[in-house]
This record gives structure tokens, C-alpha cells and sequence, in this order.
């Protein structure tokens, strides 16, 4: 079963733009070896940190949206977590309106 979500990843503000397009490469093909699909990439650009991470008060932010099976997020996320490049991530479940109008049929059934 796969289920859709959304990353969100912050790569170090020092990188050129070589560097961040072989990092958005790396993961993109992480996930698609995990069994992804569907995989959406923006890259929202370098931005001000809210507070400093790491000794950086900036950061490139790039957002993965994509479907994949839950096992596939894990050694996703562990390959960031050992990345020098990555200073913070965030992988969250999406919520569908489908899915949600499909909870609304049931319950209203019940």
C-alpha cells in the first residue's frame, strides 16, 4: 500500500548549484529505489533561517512530494540524517481530500 507524503529538507547555504542538483538527484533516486512514484520536486530556493542551525543562518530549501510505501522512509531519512549537506528534514504523511471525503462516506454509512 502506498501512501502519499511530503519532504521537506534544508541543504547548507554554501553549496553551488551543481551541488544541489546532485543532492536533489541522490534522493530523488534514493527514493525511487524505495519503490516511489510519483515524485514532485521544487527547490523554494536559498531563505533566512527562523534561527541558526549549525552555525548557518541560511538555507536551500527543497520539497519532495511523492507517493511510496512506508518502508521506504526510513533509510530515506537515515541517508539525510548522515548527509553533511543536510542540515534539517521533515517527512510528513499527506492527507488526501479524497481520503478525507472517503472518511466522511463512511462515517455518515455507519
Amino acid at each position: 500500500m502506498t501512501t502519499s507524503y511530503e519532504t521537506m529538507y534544508i541543504l547548507r547555504p554554501d553549496l553551488g548549484d551543481e551541488q544541489v542538483e546532485q543532492a536533489i538527484t541522490k534522493y530523488q533516486n534514493l527514493l525511487r529505489e524505495q519503490g516511489a512514484e510519483d515524485i514532485q520536486i521544487q527547490n523554494r530556493g536559498k531563505r533566512r533561517l527562523a534561527y541558526e542551525i549549525k552555525r548557518h543562518r541560511d538555507g536551500i530549501y527543497i520539497q519532495f512530494n511523492y507517493t511510496a510505501p512506508a518502508t521506504a522512509i526510513a533509510p530515506y531519512e537515515r541517508a539525510m540524517r548522515l548527509s553533511e549537506d543536510v542540515i534539517r528534514y521533515l517527512t510528513i504523511k499527506q492527507e488526501l481530500e479524497e481520503d478525507k471525503t472517503a472518511k466522511v462516506a463512511a462515517n455518515a454509512t455507519a
